[in-house]
């Protein structure tokens, strides 16, 4: 079963509202709808009525019922998303369905291809919402697509604010304007500095902009300016896959199916328990001194983001959650191996962790050797070689009693 199937079934099997009490408070569904049917003859009239529109495109229900008891719940997660979203003063959202099978000419004039997926139309643009179809998470979301992706840093206050957002690929420039940055509908976090002290301070010349990594503090200088927006969207296509990156509900999906050649090094810790804590700043220096590597990244799987999984995981790969894990993971059929912790009280050190990936990257550690099936190929080859010795030496006995007996009869 592919992953990707595993975190929606789980995830939607077990309920939507699993995000809620973490950032935003969703509220009671107010049994007021809001999520439009779109058809053929009413879905430019709708589109017409937002400035943003969020689009499900699912498959098709028919007469089963579990199909149908499913779509209901991914429908009053939508509900429960505009509900939020309804006294949203800047934006006008608005949210549809659109059925894979009734409304075929619909999908294809507004370009809607990979089923059960979100679309979401803003502007001239379509972003595809790859996350977990819960509430909470897809109005975090909208909120990132709605807010301005370039802040003004005026002073140290602001700055060290941007850089306490650890977990994002961010964006620095020193710049006259915003305009180099501003007109990027990304999620990175971009910062235009028009103050020459803080310039300064990040060594940054005019027209210049750092890349940082998630969790990284030393930058890249991006080659090559002045930039055009071209220039700077192809550079961070060519460097969105972090060293270290950590799996959020909002962008699950793609970031599971973004594996190198089928396989993740996954690393599973508490970032609010100290032994998590621990591991999790060990990673970190790893990461920072192995960034010029394209064959690395590391996954972060914080336990607390998803705790509805934890029983799978921990079912399905052999692991205790409640101490941090590091494997590597195939991707198709969950196959894994797990670094073995010689001292529970201890954390590994960043060296043996070093020498640990390495030997994962080179192939030495890969969860589809077949080592341990073999050896018990051989285990029963060498039960066989046993049965067969036994058998001849008891082949032999009878043929000595026989002799034996014939012996005696011609006496």
């Amino acid at each position: 079963m592919k992953w990707t199937s595993i975190f929606a079934i789980v995830v939607l099997a077990l309920g939507v509202l699993c995000w809620g009490q973490r950032l935003l408070e969703i509220p009671e569904y107010d049994g007021r709808d809001r999520v439009h049917e779109l058809t053929n003859k009413n879905y430019k009239t709708v589109m017409k009525k937002y400035d943003i529109m969020v689009i499900y495109y699912h498959k098709a229900i028919g007469e089963n019922l579990m199909a149908r008891k499913q779509l209901e719940v991914e429908e009053l997660a939508l509900e429960l998303a505009a509900q939020v979203l309804d006294d949203l003063h800047d934006k006008d959202i608005g949210f549809g369905l659109v059925d894979v099978k009734k409304d075929v000419a619909v999908a294809k004039k507004l370009g809607l291809e990979e089923v059960d997926s979100i679309y979401i139309f803003i502007d001239d643009e379509i972003i595809e919402y790859d996350g977990e179809l819960a509430a909470e998470t897809l109005v975090e979301f909208l909120y990132d697509v709605i807010k301005d992706p370039v802040e003004i840093i005026n002073n140290e206050r602001e700055l060290k604010g941007f850089f306490n957002l650890v977990e994002d690929i961010k964006l620095v420039g020193y710049f006259k304007n915003e305009d180099s940055l501003s007109n990027q509908k990304s999620f990175l976090i971009g910062l235009t500095v028009t103050s020459v002290q803080i310039a300064t301070n990040l060594k940054l010349d005019l027209n210049e902009v750092n890349f940082y990594e998630p969790f990284m503090d030393e930058p890249v200088i991006i080659p090559g300016k002045p930039y055009t927006e071209a220039e700077l969207i192809d550079y961070i296509e060519e460097h969105d896959r972090p060293t270290l990156r950590k799996l959020e509900p909002h962008s699950m999906y793609e970031t599971w199916e973004d594996d190198i050649n089928g396989q993740h090094i996954v690393a599973f810790a508490e970032e609010s328990d100290p032994d998590g804590f621990e591991f999790l700043e060990i990673l970190k220096e790893v990461a920072g001194v192995n960034t010029e590597n394209p064959d690395l990244s590391i996954l972060w799987i914080d336990p607390d983001d998803f705790p509805l999984l934890v029983p799978y995981w921990e079912k399905t790969f052999g692991i205790d959650l409640s101490s941090p894990q590091i494997g590597v993971v195939d991707v198709k059929d969950a196959d894994s191996i797990w670094m073995e912790m010689d001292d529970e009280e201890n954390m590994p050190t960043a060296n043996e962790l070093d020498i640990w990936i390495e030997e994962v990257l080179v192939g030495k550690i890969d969860p589809n050797d077949n080592e341990d099936h073999d050896d018990f190929d051989d285990i029963d080859s060498e039960d066989s070689d046993e049965e067969k010795e036994k058998k001849d030496n008891e082949e032999e006995d009878d043929a000595d009693k026989n002799d034996d007996e014939i012996n005696y009869n011609d006496d």
